[in-house]
């Protein structure tokens, strides 16, 4: 399990904003996933050749699932993408917790 050190700080610029709206998350419930006690965090090992991606599996204060991917920069979580969990995710989570 990974924890953060610090407060979460997260990043939204015009490069990021709103750019989750497509799936039909807005900004807010994607770093409300960041809150999930059983939130599950990896590595995204393939997406990783420029900077370091991780992968969350978290569920927001209304339990939406969701996939979300971000990186860090300057302490600060970056969202790269948000959507909703598929069935096979859906199930490794509620497996998991």
């Amino acid at each position: 399990m990974w924890v953060w050190r610090q407060p979460i700080a997260f990043e939204w610029d015009e490069g990021n904003k709103r750019k989750n709206l497509k799936h039909k998350v807005t900004d807010e419930e994607c770093e409300e996933a960041f809150f999930d006690p059983k939130k599950k965090l990896l590595k995204d090992v393939i997406h990783s050749q420029k900077e370091d991606r991780y992968v969350l599996i978290g569920a927001t204060k209304h339990q939406r699932l969701l996939f979300v991917v971000f990186t860090l920069r300057n302490s600060k979580v970056r969202i790269i993408s948000t959507r909703n969990l598929n069935q096979r995710e859906r199930r490794l989570y509620e497996e998991a917790a």
